[in-house]
């Protein structure tokens, strides 16, 4: 689980940039927060009507307290600046090199772009609140033109 600031702006970034789909919305209206559940599909599966996502593997939970996107001021520590803690959550895609190239043409915002540095097959993008991604190849896809 993650804390986000902006719900909006996050679900933009993890479903229009990264592609990930939103399985459940959790809404605790007495206690101020929702939880958002994202992930990609397996083959032949698709988002549970009932909102059971038990069964499915790798979601990421996105936490949002209300009124924190008000708050000009207001930011959550990433685990990357001191004192560290959290480092990055990690996707994989088919081909690397057009993600990136996708992610550029979006305009996202780089920690590290592949031609940076000395590690040519990673890159890391920011989310909305900072949070590093990373990006790498998915081995069972090299070569494949498929984002």
């Amino acid at each position: 689980m993650i804390r986000v600031k902006d719900a909006e702006k996050s679900l933009k970034f993890y479903q229009d940039v990264l592609g990930m789909k939103l399985f459940r919305t959790v809404e605790q209206a007495a206690a101020k927060f929702n939880l958002y559940f994202l992930g990609y599909p397996g083959p032949g599966e698709s988002i549970p009507e009932d909102g059971f996502t038990a069964d499915y593997e790798g979601l990421l939970e996105l936490t949002w307290n209300y009124g924190t996107e008000k708050d000009e001021n207001f930011k959550y520590h990433d685990g990357n600046s001191e004192p560290q803690g959290f480092g990055h959550i990690c996707v994989s895609v088919d081909n690397l090199d057009a993600a990136c190239s996708r992610f550029e043409a979006l305009n996202v915002n780089w920690k590290k772009r592949l031609t940076d540095g000395r590690m040519k097959n990673v890159a890391f993008l920011l989310d909305p609140d900072g949070y590093w991604v990373e990006i790498v190849q998915n081995e069972r896809f090299s070569g494949k033109e498929n984002f």
